[in-house]
């Protein structure tokens, strides 16, 4: 948890479980070359959380280390519980990102442990949830006491003669951590297993060994699997048909993960419609789940922030000279129209006539009704045909490239240059289109 000379911000509410980690920090500092700072947050709830503050600064100008105050503005929010909890979380994150701490450590118990893994239970939660509450972070917060139960961390201040403050929102039950605290977790210590702590704390830690091992192992599968497209994510329907069931899950919320940056608010029922979706032999369909819109187009689905394909201008078209290059957005790939000393049969379907040319070059995006006729096709074809011909995706559609000139389509993304642009012998003046 710790390397020697860390700068470790200790957060203390005032309570048993956050004042035992400061005394054992402040004990162990000398042995670890430990650089202590106390923080303390205000979420503003209580009428006496001012009070709270002036304790923790007492304690820390005692121990004479340095002490931060973090008061938070506002606490608006349906579920207050997870708000303060975010708003702690983004306090500490925000001190190690800026380089003024190493590592921030809470006072979580066991019996914190127990009660988590026992309300994701109740949520239907997989083994990434019952993992519970993480000993290490990879943003650094670590938990030195999860290997006690609340009453050790009790037993240890009262044998030091030390008090503490006792929160008094902890005997509401309003909250459902509460209920479970004060009225389940008793219960089914008292009437099915003594050792309940004990016993889900083991299913944390069997949890926490088998999302480590997946965690792994997804992550190879995923390079295979998954492909990143700005801000979206496309998985390959065919190679996920590939893989089992439980593999299959753990490649989808892989990709919710990446787009959504976590896997909050999203649980099995989601997972299931995706996986369905996705499983069918053809066809398109849709889900909007919490942070993320899903898209099964052809042999692909696509997993996007919402209002991806909203905030692009589709009517957007950007001159392109000869020879140039342009970009119609930020996502988009740069289209260029470069010189050819030959006809380029290699790459004939790419080769404009510059000479044919009736005006100026325009880049634009395809819209509904556009039709051309492609070198070597016999008659003009709506677009839209070509894009269900070639199992074009709807999301590719959107941001597909045409080049016109004179009102007239003289080239589109891979179905290439129309036949009146097309080189023929003799042709004198040839440029190519590429994307980069």
């Amino acid at each position: 948890m710790f390397a020697r000379g860390d700068r470790v911000g200790v957060a203390v509410s005032g309570g048993a479980d956050s004042l035992c980690l400061l005394h054992a920090l402040y004990e162990l500092r000398a042995r670890w070359e430990l650089q202590l700072t106390v923080l303390h947050v205000d979420h503003g709830l209580r009428e006496d959380s001012g009070a709270d503050a002036h304790f923790v600064e007492g304690v820390a100008r005692s121990l004479r280390i340095n002490f931060l105050l973090h008061r938070v503005d506002s606490m608006e929010s349906p579920n207050l519980e997870q708000a303060a909890r975010n708003a702690r979380l983004n306090f500490f994150h925000a001190l190690i990102r800026d380089g003024s701490l190493d590592k921030v450590a809470t006072g979580h118990t066991a019996s914190d442990q127990a009660e988590t893994v026992l309300m994701r239970f109740l949520r239907g939660s997989g083994t990434a949830g019952l993992a519970g509450i993480l000993p290490v972070t990879k943003e650094g917060i670590v938990r030195p006491l999860l290997g006690i139960e609340r009453s050790d961390a009790e037993t240890f201040l009262s044998t030091k003669g030390l008090v503490w403050r006792t929160d008094s929102t902890n005997d509401s039950r309003e909250f459902d951590r509460n209920r479970v605290r004060l009225d389940l977790l008793p219960m089914l210590e008292r009437e099915f297993n003594p050792a309940i702590v004990s016993g889900l704390n083991q299913v944390a830690a069997l949890a926490r060994e088998e999302e480590e091992y997946w965690t792994d192992y997804i992550a190879k599968l995923a390079a295979d699997s998954l492909e990143a497209r700005g801000p979206a994510i496309l998985l390959d329907c065919r190679k996920l048909a590939g893989h089992t069931t439980a593999v299959r899950r753990r490649l989808i919320r892989e990709a919710i993960r990446r787009v959504k940056g976590d896997l909050r608010q999203v649980d099995f029922r989601h997972v299931e419609r995706i996986l369905e979706m996705a499983g069918g032999a053809e066809g398109h369909g849709r889900a909007l789940i919490p942070g993320v819109d899903v898209c099964r187009s052809f042999d692909w689905v696509r997993f996007a922030p919402p209002g991806l394909d909203a905030g692009v201008d589709r009517l957007a078209n950007r001159p392109l000279t000869f020879p140039g290059e342009s970009c119609l957005d930020a996502w988009s790939r740069a289209v260029a129209i470069t010189p050819t000393p030959d006809a380029g049969y290699n790459d004939g379907c790419n080769v404009i006539d510059i000479e044919k040319l009736a005006g100026p070059l325009i880049l634009r995006y395809w819209l509904p009704g556009d039709a051309y006729c492609p070198a070597g096709r016999e008659r003009p074809e709506k677009i839209k045909q070509m894009f269900q011909d070639a199992r074009i995706p709807l999301w590719e559609r959107r941001f597909w490239p045409i080049i016109e000139s004179a009102s007239s389509i003289v080239w589109s993304r891979r179905f290439g240059v129309s036949r009146d642009c097309a080189p023929q012998a003799g042709s004198r003046k040839l440029g190519v289109v590429s994307e980069s």
